[in-house]
């Protein structure tokens, strides 16, 4: 998971006209974070690929390695429609990784 930016455009460029930011975490169920690190390996690319995306990243904790960490920016609401209406979202978000969840949070902000 090496890509920050989406098309290789800096992170200035990304949050240049703001959008719609969405922070989430994740907790894997005793002994599935492997089997969800796998499954957002596969899910990532594809979510980068979105055209509403202007930032995807996914981190894993060092310290407790089954939470995850997703920091998105969208262009704006309907691109984060778009994101949860997906095939890739459908398929690798809610079909495979939920029920592996001992816990899912997300908040939205606005960029200043």
């Amino acid at each position: 998971m090496t890509r920050y930016a989406i098309d290789g455009t800096t992170i200035n460029d990304a949050v240049s006209g703001g959008g719609l930011l969405v922070v989430a975490q994740w907790e894997a169920k005793e002994g599935e974070a492997d089997k969800v690190a796998s499954i957002l390996a596969r899910f990532l690319p594809e979510a980068q690929r979105e055209p509403g995306a202007k930032l995807f990243l996914i981190g894993r904790s060092k310290d407790n390695p089954a939470q995850f960490l997703f920091y998105e920016l969208f262009r704006d609401e309907a691109a984060f429609k778009a994101h949860q209406d997906s095939a890739h979202f459908k398929a690798h978000v809610a079909g495979e990784a939920l029920p592996l969840l001992a816990k899912r949070e997300r908040a939205q902000y606005t960029l200043l």
